[in-house]
């Protein structure tokens, strides 16, 4: 079995008294979409800010291509960080800033290149994604899904080897998810990145996933395949998946 890209060994995290994850064993392999499916309010979002390192775990560890990333060396730590992304929620961007200036904010925090240079990296994925006619727009301006693309192209900007999307659909109608699903599954094989997905639209995020993970009582409860869930007969594996959000059965 070859490397994970990165891999949670009993990760722990709790807030006070509330354990949130307690023992998660997750494996992200490299070039795949994963996604973690499960109830909310149980750690999926605060496991995607382990990864990226918003937050501290209170145990275990997280691997980087076989490395505890606690342990990385200034420089590897910064390597790190320019090599994963991260696809907020709630997307995150400034309504002060034009789509341009969005796109174009981590490169200008985070590398040394000339204006010139930004610019030629950022108009081109702006044409990648189709959004280069709305550069000068302010976010507010745009559609749902418009600024779901733009989130998406700062999040790609700085050339990631992983991106981390929470709830990418969110607050999108049926027609819309679709077509956030669909754009992260070309987008991933077009830019050749790893994608690790929080999302609750089930079963519709499985037709993009190849591993699917899904996490309950601060653990991973099943980790296998879209089409092995799918045929999993685990009572609470089959209760999620049937009945939606809260494991009753659906109308």
């Amino acid at each position: 079995m070859p490397e994970p890209l990165i891999e949670l060994k009993n990760v722990r995290k709790a807030f006070g008294e509330q354990v949130v994850l307690d023992g998660v064993d997750l494996r992200v392999e490299q070039d795949l979409v994963t996604t973690i499916i499960g109830r909310s309010g149980i750690g999926k979002s605060v496991l995607l800010k382990l990864v990226i390192g918003l937050l501290a775990p209170d145990g275990g560890e997280i691997l980087y291509r076989g490395a505890d990333v606690r342990n990385l060396s200034r420089a590897e730590r910064r390597q790190f960080k320019r090599e994963v992304s991260y696809m907020f929620q709630n997307l995150a961007l400034f309504d002060s800033m034009t789509v341009y200036e969005n796109v174009a904010l981590p490169l200008e925090e985070k590398t040394r290149l000339s204006k010139a240079a930004i610019r030629e990296r950022v108009m081109a994925r702006l044409e990648q994604l189709d959004l280069h006619d709305v550069t000068p727009k302010y976010p507010s301006a745009l559609s749902g899904g418009m600024r779901k693309r733009v989130a998406l192209a700062r999040a790609l900007i700085t050339e990631p080897r992983i991106v981390l999307f929470d709830e990418p659909t969110t607050g999108l109608d049926p027609i819309r998810k679709g077509e956030v699903h669909r754009m992260i599954a070309r987008y991933q094989k077009a830019f050749d990145f790893t994608a690790l997905i929080v999302s609750h639209d089930i079963p519709e995020v499985f037709g993009i996933s190849q591993r699917v993970a899904m996490l309950e009582n601060g653990r991973i409860l099943f980790s296998g395949t879209a089409e092995a869930i799918v045929a999993s007969e685990d009572p609470a594996v089959r209760r999620f998946i049937e009945g939606g959000e809260n494991g009753s059965p659906a109308a």
